[in-house]
């Protein structure tokens, strides 16, 4: 991975296709792209196909990245599927974290999904060139998302990006739930409520 030989970003690839917008035609099915519609504000999230990804320069990057972590955790004793497998569940939980922290759930999606979905794809195939094992794909997965709570290959990234999509914005409902029960848990409570409790808990004990 020390010589480069891709030559476009992600972030480049991605530019090409949001300037295409709600253009289908951008998006055939040889492209190596693809794209979620968010209904609710009317944004299309193009992403790469995991093939395509390979082709970006981020992915030799955070190949690169990901194999120096795996050699820093095995030299430091540990299992190299459990050091892989613990980057996994570690990243997915911060992305989750920050979605739901998020002022705008929409927002942090359209600018953090692809790169997640990226990241992801690489720290599979760093592991499996650390082991020197082929690149995975859809038929021979790599061993580290035996656990991992979506389906990764499946049409060709379509599904990883959709469930992830999914409980980015389940995070950030969930929190402004949780927040606004706090809220009202710590809301004093009016004297005429309090009386009127009082009156309901009698009557029941009559």
């Amino acid at each position: 991975m020390a010589e480069t030989k891709n030559t476009i970003s992600l972030a480049e690839l991605l530019a090409e296709y949001d300037v295409a917008e709600h253009d289908h035609a951008a998006a055939d099915r040889h492209s190596g792209m693809q794209h979620i519609h968010n209904h609710a504000n009317g944004d299309i999230v193009w992403f790469p196909t995991w093939q395509k990804n390979r082709e970006t320069t981020d992915w030799e990057d955070a190949v690169t990245e990901f194999t120096a972590e795996l050699d820093a955790a095995a030299e430091g004793g540990a299992d190299l599927s459990d050091a892989a497998s613990g980057l996994l569940a570690s990243r997915l939980q911060k992305l989750l974290d920050q979605a739901a922290d998020a002022a705008d759930a929409n927002a942090f999606i359209r600018d953090n999904l692809a790169r997640y979905l990226s990241e992801t794809w690489a720290l599979g195939d760093a592991y499996a060139l650390k082991r020197g094992k082929d690149l995975p794909n859809a038929a021979s997965t790599a061993g580290i998302f035996a656990s991992f709570p979506y389906e990764v290959y499946e049409r060709d990234g379509g599904s990883f990006a959709s469930a992830v999509w999914n409980d980015l914005v389940d995070a950030r409902k969930n929190r402004i739930a949780a927040e606004e029960a706090e809220r009202k848990a710590l809301k004093p409570v009016s004297k005429k409520a309090r009386k009127a409790a009082e009156r309901k808990a009698a009557a029941r004990k009559r």
